[in-house]
């Protein structure tokens, strides 16, 4: 079976072409078509019934899609922002990319843009093809949080578990784990091989799967739409375990799943439905039915929990995988007083020859200082790329939030304009930093014996090929 196509955010980066190098690039990886399991899809309101997304129109400031009999759904998209995303999609030429960006207090989606290069148009955002990768970490993080108590500043050391996790990677070894972190660390850049230790240590597969289930995977989420059921799949063996608990393969993501997880934790736990039409009118103009918002659903995830993941999830672009994205060359925030908690996730389809990059996460991911908080939203991006690629799923998630924070008129905050690359004022020349860590090419072994407040994780220079 074909693999089926996947989706992706937008925004704006360098023309000039590089490779992808992602985590997992390993040739015993099962194809994402064989994961799929193919869950039916909760029904959406019967007056949506028939719903078009992929003929989404932006009309004197209205965003709307058909419906039959002539009817037309008014959606909760924002004109501008769904412009942004449109325009950088076409920009870049990224194969298939998709965004979601949502208010993380009513529900209601404020950019849903899909594009395909080439091909027939679809809707992305509802497609669960793509691997979850190393977003599946959040799921694990909230599992050792909730089901074993460990905390963010939890310290591990390790080695090994770059580009793939095999089983002498699971095996502590002083002699070898010269590097260490905290959970908090882990999340941040992405570290597998910690995960993959702690799965192993603190949990057993049913608990795993059981936060997994609460976070919306293995079935389909309430929408006005269909939307195809993330798949979850533990293999048995010990090995497998671990490279499922780390992000490695097993499980899949629809960007509507991944800004609905985002805003569960931004919400302390407790998620919100996603609303994408806010009224319907007959052929005639006349509003025949109008949506409710602000339905929160079952809580999935204790508030301890859910703020302990936050803190981690804030690494990220504090001294993570996505601090380049985040801040300029002279380290400058692009979001400057907005606190960002994300997750990235990078994973290669080494059949399909096809590179995943995610960012998923929430701003602001806590008050922010000396300015008024805007309204909360959460974000999700996948980037689907051919072997050379311009753009990633960080940077263009950066680019939307940059004008959604614009138009909420936070201060010293910009929003892209056409034709800016991101390249000019980030960067993003080389694959091989994606951290500020300024350690040596060739760092000296570091005592495991150092503060429990420490990070000892060497730069990702060193690490270049561990994808996150």
């Amino acid at each position: 079976m074909a693999l089926a196509p996947i989706v992706a955010l937008v925004a704006i980066i360098p023309l000039a072409r590089r490779t992808l190098s992602a985590e997992g690039a390993h040739g015993d990886a099962p194809s994402i078509a064989k994961l799929i399991g193919g869950a039916a899809a909760a029904p959406p309101a019967p007056k949506l019934a028939g719903l078009d997304l992929t003929k989404i129109a932006i009309n004197d400031g209205e965003v709307t899609a058909p419906l039959p009999d002539k009817k037309v759904a008014r959606l909760t998209v924002d004109p501008a922002l769904q412009n942004i995303a449109k325009h950088v999609m076409t920009m870049h030429h990224v194969p298939e990319a998709a965004v979601v960006l949502m208010d993380v207090a009513t529900g209601k989606i404020l950019v849903y843009a899909s594009h395909i290069e080439n091909g027939q148009a679809r809707d992305l955002a509802v497609e669960a093809t793509a691997p979850a990768a190393s977003v599946f970490k959040v799921v694990t993080g909230s599992a050792l949080v909730e089901h074993a108590g460990l905390s963010p500043d939890q310290r591990e050391c390790y080695s090994g578990g770059e580009q793939r996790l095999v089983q002498h990677d699971l095996v502590p070894d002083p002699r070898r784990d010269r590097w260490c972190t905290t959970l908090a660390g882990a999340m941040g850049r992405s570290i597998n091989t910690v995960f993959a230790r702690l799965a192993l240590r603190h949990l057993k597969a049913p608990a795993l799967e059981e936060t997994a289930r609460a976070l919306g995977f293995g079935a389909s989420l309430p929408f006005d739409v269909p939307v195809q059921a993330s798949a979850l799949h533990f293999p048995e063996d010990q090995l497998g375990f671990a490279r499922t608990a780390a992000g490695f393969w097993n499980t899949t993501l629809s960007p509507v799943h991944a800004a609905w997880l985002s805003a569960t934790v931004a919400r302390g736990g407790e998620p919100v439905r996603p609303v994408l039409v806010e009224s319907v009118a007959d052929d005639d103009g006349k509003k025949i039915w109008t949506a409710r918002t602000g339905l929160a659903q079952k809580r999935a995830l204790k508030a301890d929990t859910a703020q302990a993941v936050t803190t981690m999830m804030e690494n990220t672009v504090t001294d993570g995988t996505s601090y380049r994205a985040f801040h300029d060359g002279r380290g400058a925030s692009f979001l400057p007083n907005i606190p960002v908690a994300g997750k990235t996730g990078t994973l290669t389809d080494p059949v399909a020859k096809r590179f995943y990059t995610w960012f998923t996460g929430f701003a602001p991911s806590h008050p922010p200082a000396d300015i008024a908080a805007p309204r909360q939203v959460a974000i999700a991006v996948l980037v689907v790329n051919n072997p050379t690629w311009t753009i990633k799923a960080n940077i263009l998630a950066r680019e939307v939030l940059r004008g959604y924070f614009a138009s909420q008129k936070v201060p010293n905050v910009t929003s892209p304009t056409p034709g800016e690359r991101a390249a000019e004022r980030s960067p993003e020349r080389s694959e091989e930093r994606e951290t500020r860590d300024p350690r040596a090419s060739h760092p000296a072994p570091i005592p495991r014996d150092v503060p429990a407040s420490t990070s000892t994780t060497p730069g990702t220079k060193h690490r270049r090929h561990r994808g996150s």
